[in-house]
This record gives C-alpha cells, structure tokens and sequence, in this order.
C-alpha cells in the first residue's frame, strides 16, 4: 500500500531510491533464497510458509480490527492504551498475536491536539502482528533519523500537514517496546458498522505519517 497522499512526493523522491529498488531487491532475495536452498538450509516452501504467515494470519487487518474496536468503543480503547497485550487478548485474533515481533506492544491514541509518530531509530523494530511487514522506507536511516529530529516536516512530505497547534509525539520502537497509533476516528463515519470502519484503517494512519479519512 502507498504511504504517500495525493501530491506529496513519492517516496523514491524523497530518500533518492532508484527506481527499480523493488525489483532489484526482488532479484536479491530470489538469488540469497535459491542459495539457501542449495546448502539445504532451508527447503523451497520455507519462505512461502513465512509469506503465508504474515498474509493472512499476522497483518495489518488486525490492527485495523483493534482501531475500528477502539472507535465504537471507548472503555475498550482505555485497555488498550493502559495494557496494549491484554486488551488485544479479549479479541478473537490469530494465536500468536503476542509473538513473533509483537512482544512488549503498546498502543498510543491520537487526539484534538496531539499526534503520534512510530520511528525505530535503532533498527526497524515494529509490530509485526498489528501492522504486517515494515515498508522499506520505515527502514530507511533518512527516515528514521529525520522523524526523530524534525518530525513536523517529516510529516509534512508524507503529506500530512500537521497544524502549530497539535503536538507531534514521536515513540521509539525497540525490541523491548513496540509501539503503533490509534488514529481518530474520521468525522462523518458515525453510521458506519465495526466492519465498515475497519476498511478505513491503514498501516500509515497506525504508523503516524497519515490519519484515517472517511471514503
């Protein structure tokens, strides 16, 4: 999914990406896998296991399941904020919510006035189970070290323009704490079901670099 909005620049733009990363890395991993292979590291359905996995058991369709419960419900958003693990546990999501890069996970809430922002400035420390595979950007030292500094303009290339009067709070994942948003909820969504709104949910609007907006 594309992070940036509509007139913000792309993001080999911004970190001077070529333009064939993607394929070119593509290549990498077939050539570092077929390698892995051959020693008998690994088999030819080990990854397709993992890709699997993270598809259609550990995604962003979770964390968009504990946002859309979050908005319909406010004592639920009060756990989750107060204790992230717990308040994931009451719901019927996959086995393996608290594993696999989603140990130690806690919640932040937007609201009038504040903003939040999820960096790693160490690594790419991130929750995996809420919000899927990290996007190469996320990764990116520019990114990492620039949000830290001047998230307010980090924000504003991402096309998110944050107003002098709202506060950018900007949490720093680790291995010991892995943070993600709950945006607002958009205004003019009071009709919509849990399962509608959920469809407004994305992975940037839980990283920071975006809000959820009403379709």
């Amino acid at each position: 999914m594309a992070c940036t909005q509509r007139g913000a620049p792309s993001m080999a733009d911004q970190f001077n990406y070529r333009e064939d990363r993607e394929a070119y890395s593509a290549a990498r991993v077939r050539a570092l896998e077929a390698l892995l292979i051959k020693k008998g590291i690994i088999t030819d359905r080990s990854v397709d296991t993992v890709l699997d996995y993270f598809e259609t058991k550990m995604g962003p369709f979770n964390g968009a399941k504990i946002v859309a419960r979050a908005w319909v419900d406010s004592a639920f958003k009060e756990r989750l904020v107060a204790d992230t693990p717990s308040a994931i546990a009451e719901l019927a999501l996959p086995e393996g919510m608290a594993g696999a890069e989603g140990e130690h996970m806690r919640a932040v809430a937007n609201a009038p006035g504040v903003h939040n922002l999820i960096i790693c400035t160490l690594c790419s420390c991130y929750p995996w189970p809420v919000l899927g595979l990290p996007p190469y950007w996320y990764k990116d030292p520019t990114f990492r070290s620039r949000a830290a500094r001047e998230p307010r303009a980090v924000l504003k290339e991402f096309g998110l323009a944050v107003p002098e009067s709202t506060r950018v709070k900007v949490w720093d994942s680790s291995a010991q704490i892995r943070w993600f948003v709950v945006p607002e909820r958009p205004a003019g969504t009071e009709g919509l079901s849990e399962a509608e709104l959920e469809v407004l949910v994305t992975p940037e609007a839980m990283i920071g670099v975006a809000v959820a907006r009403a379709a």
